[in-house]
């Protein structure tokens, strides 16, 4: 008799694993399993089942699960549990306005305080995405190129919050900028942006990013009214 496929059956575990790392060790595991299509949207995702996997008990796995939830990788289902999410939603829209808010306070409190291999190291995201032709390696760079500019905020939960905003951007991303017809991501609009941190411009670095999180804004429009049910 032919065993039933998991979809867990995808993620490799290498040894046991410490008490203390169990649940940043699941998470990982279970986000990049989801970032890169090996745990596609629906896929229930059981907690007996991770643990067994993991060799844990069931603690780390619920902590691990709320973190992926908070990312927007993960639901919680009635009847069915944790499944992974879809790649973007209808109230995606809300979500830009309220990342349009979030990244904006974390450049008034990182760009006076970067130093230059904080810039460098931006620069060193774009040059990568300019080369790069890998669409899942492209939504990577891109969330590490703005992490790059927020990362001198003091406010360690707010962080938290655009990292959280990011990854739900990087998934979809990674899955529909060929799709989307949107070819290789213009660097333009990084440019602009590290270009004002570099001249400690806050307010200039704030516009540039309305203007690039406007044009996201539009290609998510585009994508949600392409998922819409024809009109017979």
């Amino acid at each position: 008799m032919t065993a039933k496929y998991s979809p867990l059956s995808s993620i490799e575990i290498h040894g046991p694993i410490p008490a203390h790392l169990a649940r940043s060790v699941i998470e990982e595991a279970l986000r990049n399993a989801i970032l890169d299509g090996r745990l596609p949207c629906g896929t229930a995702i059981r907690q007996q089942a991770l643990a067994e996997l993991f060799g844990v008990s069931r603690m780390p796995v619920r902590e691990a699960l709320r973190q992926l939830e908070a990312q927007g990788l993960l639901q919680v289902v009635q009847n069915k549990g944790a499944v992974v999410a879809p790649l973007i939603e209808d109230n995606s829209l809300e979500t830009y306005e309220l990342r349009f808010l979030l990244e904006a306070q974390a450049l008034r409190l990182s760009v006076p305080l970067l130093n230059e291999e904080d810039l460098e190291a931006a620069s060193g995201y774009i040059e990568a995405l300019e080369a790069e032709i890998d669409f899942a390696k492209i939504g990577t760079l891109n969330r590490l190129f703005h992490e790059a500019l927020y990362r001198k905020a003091p406010n360690k939960k707010l962080l938290a919050l655009i990292k959280d905003g990011l990854v739900e951007e990087e998934r979809f991303l990674r899955f529909n900028l060929e799709q989307m017809n949107l070819g290789r991501l213009s660097q333009d609009d990084h440019r602009a942006l590290l270009s004002h941190a570099r001249a400690g411009d806050v307010e200039g670095c704030i516009a540039e990013l309305e203007l690039h999180l406007q044009r996201a804004i539009e290609a998510i429009t585009q994508y949600l009214s392409s998922q819409k049910p024809k009109q017979p």
